[in-house]
């Protein structure tokens, strides 16, 4: 059963003071590698990586080749790219534009 948004915030709660309070890249890498496994490092970090080649335009068949996700997770990315919310946006926009 999925989790309301109220619920999911209530939870999540102490996780996002503990992002907020590291310093450095280094420490929240560090602090993700206890709380996490690897694949599921490997598959958030993907999620961005589809989110900037979506904005970029890039077709399905590029990103699936280039990511090796399949294009249920695109889609997943490129229907929370144009949710209300907007966050992936609001994290691309303040994130440096990598250089071709």
């Amino acid at each position: 059963m999925a989790l309301t948004t109220a619920k999911l915030k209530m939870l999540s709660k102490k996780l996002c003071k503990a992002f907020s309070v590291l310093k450095d890249e280094e420490e929240i890498f560090a602090f993700m590698r206890d709380l996490m496994s690897e694949s599921e490092i490997k598959e958030i970090s993907q999620r961005l990586d589809i989110a900037q080649l979506l904005d970029k335009w890039e077709s399905y068949k590029k990103i699936e080749s280039v990511t090796k996700v399949s294009s249920t997770t695109i889609a997943r990315v490129a229907k929370a790219l144009k949710s209300r919310n907007k966050w992936y946006r609001i994290v691309l926009d303040k994130l440096p534009k990598k250089s071709k």
